[in-house]
């Protein structure tokens, strides 16, 4: 079983991650304004159960890869430590895109349609890519035994965070559209804020143990 120290501390991680505006919450807030609550939702669900294509090659396989080659797992933490630095970097530079996205116009279509974008868009997110190769294997305890459930058990947790953080960004979206409108500079603000807290959780990874 992972023990309770490192679930808390995944979770804080994972929320890190999860609460910052990517490409999965871009979408379900681009459906949220243009096409109202119930495609919000089934966008959030589409991605979340994307997010579920990486987290199950983690756990069942490259978790266990990376659990038994220090080498390995030193090369991954590095590259993806890297990764979230850029990423930080670029959601900064970028902040203003997130203003662009409440204007974007968005066709409509239909719930199946939705679901299976959503499925893509999770199942693609670089940011969650990583964030399981380089970052999940980290919080399992090897001396605990049955890593690959270890792996999965966390990687619930953080599809629960998802689920929670996401539909939040998109009911939002869909409720509060003009006052976003008339102030692009908030999430702009949102943006820079986020950008900072992904660089941090980069930097503990490049530093954090092996093991």
């Amino acid at each position: 079983m992972v023990p309770a120290s490192h679930v808390a501390a995944f979770a804080v991680a994972a929320f890190v991650i999860i609460i910052i505006p990517g490409p999965n919450v871009l979408f379900a807030i681009g459906r949220a304004l243009t096409m109202g609550r119930r495609s919000a939702v089934l966008s959030v669900l589409g991605t979340v159960a994307g997010s579920l294509v990486p987290l199950t090659a983690v756990a069942l396989g490259l978790g266990a890869v990376l659990m038994a080659s220090a080498l390995l797992f030193t090369i991954v933490k590095v590259i993806g430590a890297g990764y979230l630095i850029y990423l930080g970097v670029s959601t900064i530079r970028h902040r203003k895109q997130l203003g662009a996205a409440l204007r974007a116009e968005i066709p409509q279509v239909g719930d199946r349609r939705v679901l299976r974008q959503g499925f893509v868009v999770g199942a693609t997110n670089p940011k969650t890519i990583v964030f399981f190769g380089a970052v999940l294997p980290q919080f399992a305890a090897p001396e605990a035994g049955a890593v690959p459930v270890q792996l999965l058990v966390l990687g619930v947790l953080f599809l629960i965070i998802q689920t929670l953080s996401d539909g939040t960004w998109a009911l939002l979206a869909a409720t509060a559209r003009s006052w976003f409108a008339r102030s692009p500079r908030r999430l702009e603000a949102i943006g820079s804020t986020g950008g900072v807290l992904i660089i941090g959780v980069g930097t503990s990874v490049a530093f954090a143990g092996t093991h």
